[in-house]
């Protein structure tokens, strides 16, 4: 696939020779400069980005952190900034979620820091209600808080879901403790957003160059959360349970066929929970943001669990891909039905954004 840049537009050609055009606006936005807008084969799509974090400084100085020490240029900003980073990107909506640091804290002090995380990212998208929707930070230590904090955040503060980890102080979410936190979001109709948190326990292995504790142990951890998910029936428990996770859904996608052979070569470690269909089948019961970086990798991830289920994941303003929408119109493996699904219009549905 080729790509030629004009003064004001870029333009797209496929293998098929369609035209694909991503036109900035001429007019002036609330960033300050032009608006890309995305069309495909002729139609405007609403691109919603799932994948996109912020930090609140009043809560995290209750954990005695410094907002300016956390990576990523503009993480506390949910404004002028930010929107003018998503104008230039070509992303008409980003999903916000807090990255939830405070599994280990004391009871009565995350549920202030889930409080002011809530209450305070609720203000900043009701600010651009155009641009922004949020994900609710949530007490899961305390799973009878974190049932109360989801119904409050969705029903009241206007929140699209929640942002968890990938365990929380060493339980898995398949811990039957949680089982009423997923059946209230079940219940509710919010897509559950899972980011990792990394493998501590893992870290003299993963010391050195490279950074491995993100690079290894960040996939790793939703590799393990999503397993721990189906293979102790929590999804069979909750079919309806919406789920997304970040970087594609971590390593199982990408080995997925070694879940389903497992139990067959050591049927000693059957535990006897009892599935109702094969293990990777659960895998197109969720949903994958597109934060892996090639054209194969996208086409495998849409292979293994359909591309139904791929929505767009950015990580701003955490600088791992800023070219995201580029990746997906830039991608041979899809059709222009397809990439409308991808760009925006299953996250539409997910969220409860309107298409234009």
């Amino acid at each position: 696939m080729h790509s030629h840049t004009h003064e004001g537009s870029l333009q797209f050609c496929d293998c098929a020779n369609n035209i694909l055009t991503a036109t900035n606006e001429a007019a002036a936005q609330p960033g300050g400069g032009a608006r890309r807008q995305v069309i495909v084969a002729g139609k405007r799509v609403k691109t919603i980005d799932v994948h996109a974090h912020c930090v609140i400084p009043k809560a995290l100085e209750l954990q005695g952190k410094d907002h300016m020490k956390e990576r990523g240029p503009g993480l506390g900003d949910v404004g002028l900034r930010r929107i003018g980073e998503m104008d230039e990107q070509g992303i008409d909506v980003e999903a916000i979620s807090i990255n939830p640091h405070w599994y280990k804290a004391e009871r009565d002090l995350a549920v202030e820091i889930c409080k002011i995380n809530n209450e305070t990212l609720a203000e900043l998208c009701a600010a651009h209600p155009d641009r922004f929707v949020g994900f609710a930070a949530l007490t899961l230590q305390a799973p009878d808080v974190a049932v109360q904090q989801l119904e409050h955040a969705v029903k009241k503060l206007g929140m699209r879901g929640a942002a968890i980890g990938g365990s929380v102080a060493g339980d898995e979410f398949a811990n039957a403790k949680f089982d009423a936190v997923w059946r209230k979001a079940e219940e509710l109709g919010v897509l559950l957003f899972i980011h990792p948190q990394g493998t501590p326990e893992l870290a003299h292995r993963l010391k050195g160059n490279g950074w491995l504790a993100n690079v290894i142990g960040n996939p790793l951890d939703t590799t393990i959360a999503l397993s721990h998910l189906i293979f102790e029936g929590t999804l069979d428990k909750f079919p309806g349970l919406k789920v997304c996770s970040a970087h594609g859904g971590g390593f199982l996608p990408q080995y997925a066929p070694r879940s389903d052979n497992g139990l067959r070569v050591a049927p000693e470690m059957d535990t006897g929970v009892k599935l109702k269909k094969k293990p990777t089948e659960y895998m197109r019961d969720m949903y994958y943001d597109t934060l892996i970086f090639t054209d194969e990798a996208l086409r495998h991830l849409a292979h293994e669990v359909g591309v139904e289920k791929l929505v767009i994941g950015t990580d701003h303003p955490i600088p791992w891909q800023a070219d995201s929408i580029n990746h997906v119109l830039n991608c041979p493996h899809f059709n222009d039905a397809q990439k409308r699904m991808i760009l925006g219009e299953t996250a539409g549905k997910l969220l409860g954004i309107a298409p234009f």
